[in-house]
């Protein structure tokens, strides 16, 4: 199973669910995918059960699998929950991460910034994932760390296309020294707030990024 080839097609049936060429409640059609992606069942079942992790599919038994787009309040929920879920995670981090880990954050920013010079928002976003999730581990709070893994793997395509929009990298950047710095100087309060705001954010540049999406689409 080629799973890059199933990667890129979840990014573009992303690409569709976000633009409404793909609607709310829509089957997807193993078949007909395959036939338009030019590829076998096999990588388009893997990329349906990525979409189906991140709730944007809904399977239903015997019935095959659905579109699910959450509306904008389930959204807004969703980004202020993991908002301060995060935040939870970094005033608590700023208290116990170790040296080795200040040093894997310092390294997974100096690849964040990698991908920024190279324009490649996919890239960060991988680079980005790894970062936050090293501050989840760093709070030392396993139930914590599992709660935080499972909603970030849900907000995951709305995290990372979000960073399409124009100058959102660079501002992501930004953020992530400041996070580190507050980190660093183990400022558990400005730690959580650097966070909260940096996820916050992340749902209004979402949806600002969904709304020229549609209106190219029209």
């Amino acid at each position: 199973m080629n799973i890059r080839t199933a990667d890129k097609i979840s990014k573009e049936l992303e690409r569709l669910v976000f633009t409404g060429e793909l609607q709310n409640g829509e089957r997807l059609d193993e078949i007909k995918l395959a036939t338009l992606f030019g590829v076998s069942r096999t990588p388009v079942r893997e990329a349906i059960q990525k979409l189906a992790t991140s709730g944007l599919v809904r399977q239903e038994p015997r019935r095959g699998a659905f579109v699910h787009q959450p509306g904008p309040m389930e959204l807004i929920e969703m980004f202020e929950f993991m908002a301060e879920i995060e935040a939870t995670c970094g005033r608590l981090a700023a208290k116990r991460i170790s040296e080795e880990a200040l040093a894997e954050l310092e390294l997974a920013n100096e690849k964040c910034q990698r991908s920024l010079d190279q324009g490649d928002a996919d890239q960060y976003y991988l680079e980005n994932e790894h970062f936050h999730h090293l501050i989840y581990k760093s709070a030392g709070n396993e139930f914590l760390e599992r709660e935080a893994l499972k909603l970030h793997r849900r907000l995951k395509p709305f995290r990372r296309i979000q960073l399409h929009l124009r100058g959102r990298m660079k501002q992501s950047m930004d953020e992530h020294r400041e996070i580190v710095k507050a980190l660093t100087d183990a400022d558990s309060t400005r730690a959580a707030d650097t966070l909260r705001d940096h996820v916050a954010i992340q749902g209004e540049k979402f949806n600002h990024l969904m709304t020229s999406l549609k209106d190219k689409s029209i």
